[in-house]
């Protein structure tokens, strides 16, 4: 059991999905976000509210710690002058105290999107150089190409998780592919924590969906074994799909809508309208 996990994001959908299992797996929890402690806090947990941005609030919160998993920022595409604080310099502040702490190995939560341009049927692998769809996309290229260089000059570990598209369950058709449940969430980060050894690596987020874009062949090592699979859905899913336009990028590039929108504007939105069939409500998507 590691002795600390800080788990930044803490109060986003995802992290607080990992709160309780990253809890099992250490001996004390800190858990950190610019939003407040929720009312309740699992009994190895601490929380404290912190701007990423803002290296004296992030790098004490580190001291001690055997690892960093660093799943805050935001979660959407927006002008770059608004990513530049929490995902860029953000990320470049985890890594920094990281190596000044002494860590072993960041878990960052990368995304799809630093490849999101990639036709779907590309089948592209981890090795595939990066190809952004958005200003966010190349946030997380650059944190990527951070956590390369810090391991090649520093030796801090690093696992990029490139995650797809994680929800409950599949909203739309593309998540067929692109899905990845909670509780494979739960596996990818387990994996990149426990492994004992892991350098720099890049590892898909995804499900283990029949018509999954992407590859995680040459990351064996890493143990990750995906169980759930989007096509139990896939029924239900086409019935309430409008006809697939086969030039459309949200449909055609690995980055779905993200892939279609203007710089700058939201790409969550655009996933909402993707997923919402007349006379629905749409969930988080």
């Amino acid at each position: 059991m590691l002795t600390r996990i800080v788990l930044t994001g803490a109060a986003g959908s995802l992290g607080t999905t990992l709160r309780a299992p990253l809890a099992a797996m250490c001996a004390s929890l800190l858990s950190t976000d610019i939003s407040p402690a929720p009312a309740t806090l699992l009994p190895n947990e601490v929380w404290a509210q912190a701007d990423l941005a803002q290296m004296d609030q992030i790098a004490p919160l580190l001291a001690g710690a055997d690892m960093v998993v660093h799943f805050g920022a935001i979660v959407d595409e927006k002008p770059f002058e608004e990513l530049w604080g929490p995902n860029f310099v953000g990320a470049y502040n985890v890594w920094e105290a990281a190596h000044r702490h002494g860590l072993r190995r960041v878990v960052y939560a990368s995304s799809i999107h630093a490849v999101g341009m990639y036709p779907t049927n590309a089948g592209i692998d981890t090795e595939v150089p990066h190809r952004p769809d958005t200003f966010y996309g190349l946030a997380k290229c650059f944190a990527e190409d951070l956590g390369r260089m810090y391991w090649e000059k520093r030796g801090l570990e690093a696992v990029c998780l490139r995650i797809l598209s994680c929800t409950p369950e599949p909203q739309n058709t593309r998540a067929l592919g692109t899905w990845l449940s909670h509780g494979d969430l739960v596996r990818l980060v387990t994996r990149a924590i426990d492994t004992p050894t892991t350098g720099f690596a890049v590892i898909y987020g995804v499900s283990d969906n029949t018509r999954a874009p992407v590859s995680n062949a040459r990351v064996p090592f890493l143990g990750y074994r995906p169980q759930d699979n989007a096509e139990t859905m896939a029924e239900a899913l086409f019935a309430k799909a409008p006809p697939a336009d086969p030039q459309d990028l949200a449909l055609t590039r690995v980055g779905g809508p993200f892939a279609a929108i203007p710089l700058g504007e939201s790409g969550v939105a655009a996933i909402r309208r993707m997923s919402e069939a007349p006379g629905t409500k749409t969930g988080k998507s």
